[in-house]
């Protein structure tokens, strides 16, 4: 295949295939900007290795199978970066004395009578809180509470181990607690 017919079939593809593509890259990343780059690298990928593509598969679980990849190393850079932040923000807990650290213990929250998910202003600060948390914080929350899939499907996603994965849960709870503290019932 000539160089103008790989890029008619990758035009072709990008016209076919980009929609699923994104919605799926946007399920997986929560974040539409990265959604578009990591669609953006993947086209960019699959012009670069067109003459290698033998057909084997269709195009679209071929440039799936590229997207994958493309996520795998946005999660590994996105893991990488938060290791290399303060683990002081984490520090709810008070491991020595078994006790919450003062300014972070948990304050009881007010009986309400009614279901809080129709409250659109608790929705609203619930969402809020969610986007400040780390990318992989945000997809187990989402992939646990909101799709509803179970530890072990959540674990191989991510990529991640299910003691980790526990770990990952706890603390995007804690911190998803203590941004609704302040964000919400003290409003």
């Amino acid at each position: 295949m000539n160089t103008q017919s790989q890029t008619d079939q990758l035009t072709e593809w990008v016209h076919l295939y980009s929609n699923d593509l994104f919605r799926w890259a946007v399920q997986k990343t929560n974040k539409v900007d990265v959604a578009e780059d990591l669609i953006q690298e993947t086209f960019i990928s699959a012009h670069k290795a067109m003459a290698n593509f033998e057909g084997k598969s269709s195009p679209k679980t071929w440039l799936h199978a590229i997207l994958r990849n493309k996520l795998m190393d946005y999660f590994r850079k996105q893991k990488r970066s938060y290791q290399s932040t303060n683990e002081e923000e984490l520090n709810f807990f008070d491991v020595k004395k078994g006790t919450w650290n003062p300014e972070n213990n948990p304050s009881t929250w007010h009986t309400i009578d009614h279901n809080l998910l129709d409250d659109e202003e608790f929705t609203s600060a619930l969402a809020t809180c969610i986007e400040k948390l780390p990318d992989r914080w945000q997809q187990a929350i989402q992939s646990k509470y909101i799709e509803e899939k179970k530890a072990d499907d959540i674990c191989k996603e991510l990529q991640i181990t299910t003691s980790n994965y526990w770990q990952v849960i706890h603390r995007a709870k804690l911190n998803l607690r203590n941004c609704l503290e302040n964000n919400w019932f003290k409003s």
